[in-house]
């Protein structure tokens, strides 16, 4: 089958740059993997693929431990901040924030 239709899309240039590297790998160009895509949510009915949240790891859900568990890994922070080795909250949040914002 002939292909006639276009599609022009907008998408972050991290991701694209990210995905064209895989699919290069694979030896697929990104226009056959997003008409991959097409062709099975056509074939499947929907998006091909499970679209949820992301789970924390359950070392670090707190509503997924058991109370042994939660006692278990607070007693581990104090042991660390007893040793020097943590740092306040509020230092830890503005590293996180520069890290993932750049300010």
């Amino acid at each position: 089958m002939q292909k006639s239709a276009t599609l022009n899309l907008r998408v972050d240039p991290e991701v694209k740059q990210s995905a064209e590297s895989v699919l290069s790998q694979l030896g697929l160009p990104m226009s056959t993997a997003v008409d991959m895509f097409l062709r099975q949510v056509a074939m499947t009915g929907g998006i091909p693929f499970k679209v949820t949240l992301p789970e924390a790891p359950r070392s670090v859900d707190v509503g997924r431990m058991t109370d042994a568990e939660l006692a278990m890994v607070l007693a581990e922070s104090r042991r660390q901040i007893a040793d020097g080795k943590g740092m306040p909250a509020g230092a830890a949040l503005s590293s996180m924030r520069e890290d993932l914002f750049g300010n």
